[in-house]
C-alpha cells in the first residue's frame, strides 16, 4: 500500500467516505478537496456487473464527452493522397504513412492513432508497439475509417475510449479540476449513458454496481449509481 501524504489524509477524512452522493455533489466535493499545485483531471471509476472472461460481457465503446478533457489531444493520421488535406484541415497534429517508419523506429509522440483501412497492412504490424500502450487504431474505436477527417474532428472535441478491464472496472478522464460543476457532470452524465448503452445483453443482475469520482491526487467520493442507472 503506497504511503499517501498529510494533505491527502487531510481530504480523506473531511468527508463520510461511505455516503453515495448525487453527482453534482460528489464532484462538488472533488473540487474542493483537490490540493495539487497543478490543474489535475478528475477521473470515474465504475465497477460493473460483467464477467469480462467472457467474450458476450466485454463492455467497450467511445463517446464524446461534451466538454472535452481539459487537455490537448495530439492526433497522428495515417492516411496518403486526397485524405492526407482532409487530416490536417480537421486539425491532425502529425499525416502521413511515413510515420509508420517513425514509430518502428521509436517514435510514439501521440495521444491517438486514427488510419484509413487501405493502409492497414502497413500499420498491422505495429500492434506489438502500439497495442500494449493502448495507441493501435481499431474499427470498433472508430479509429480505422475512410472518414479521417470526421474521426479527427470528434477526437479533437472530446471522444474518449474505455473498455473494461479483467476485474470488471472501467476508468475514464472526464475533464479537470478547472473545470466548473456543470462541465464535469454533464461529462460524466454522456460517460455514464453510454455506458449503460453498452449493457451486453447476456449481463445479469445490477449492471452499474459502483461509481465513484477522484481527482488525480484526491481521493474518491462515492456516487449514487441511481442516478444513472434507469432499470436494475
Amino acid at each position: 500500500m503506497p504511503k499517501r501524504g498529510k494533505k491527502y489524509g487531510e481530504a480523506r477524512h473531511s468527508y463520510e467516505r461511505t455516503t453515495r452522493r448525487s453527482p453534482g455533489d460528489a464532484l462538488g466535493k472533488v473540487k474542493e478537496m483537490a490540493f495539487a499545485r497543478f490543474d489535475e483531471s478528475v477521473d470515474v471509476a465504475t465497477h460493473l456487473g460483467v464477467d469480462p472472461r467472457k467474450a458476450d460481457q466485454i463492455v467497450r465503446g467511445t463517446v464524446v464527452l461534451p466538454h472535452g478533457i481539459g487537455k490537448p489531444v495530439r492526433v497522428l493520421a495515417i492516411c496518403q493522397g486526397e485524405k492526407e488535406a482532409e487530416a490536417e484541415e480537421a486539425g491532425a497534429d502529425f499525416v502521413g504513412v511515413d510515420y509508420v517508419d517513425k514509430i518502428r523506429g521509436g517514435w510514439l509522440g501521440f495521444d491517438v492513432c486514427v488510419a484509413t483501412p487501405d493502409l492497414m497492412s502497413k500499420v498491422g504490424p505495429l500492434g506489438r508497439i502500439l497495442g500494449p500502450r493502448g495507441l493501435m487504431p481499431t474499427p470498433k474505436a472508430g479509429t480505422v475509417t475512410p472518414a479521417v477527417g470526421a474521426a479527427v474532428k470528434e477526437i479533437k472535441a472530446g471522444k474518449i475510449e474505455y473498455r473494461v478491464d479483467k476485474t470488471g472496472n472501467l476508468h475514464a478522464p472526464i475533464g479537470r479540476v478547472s473545470f466548473d460543476v456543470a462541465r464535469l457532470e454533464e461529462n460524466l452524465s454522456a460517460f455514464m449513458a453510454s455506458v449503460l448503452r453498452a449493457k451486453p445483453a447476456a449481463a445479469k443482475g445490477a449492471y452499474i454496481q459502483s461509481v465513484t469520482v477522484s481527482s488525480t491526487m484526491g481521493p474518491g467520493v462515492a456516487v449514487d449509481p441511481n442516478s444513472f442507472t434507469r432499470s436494475g
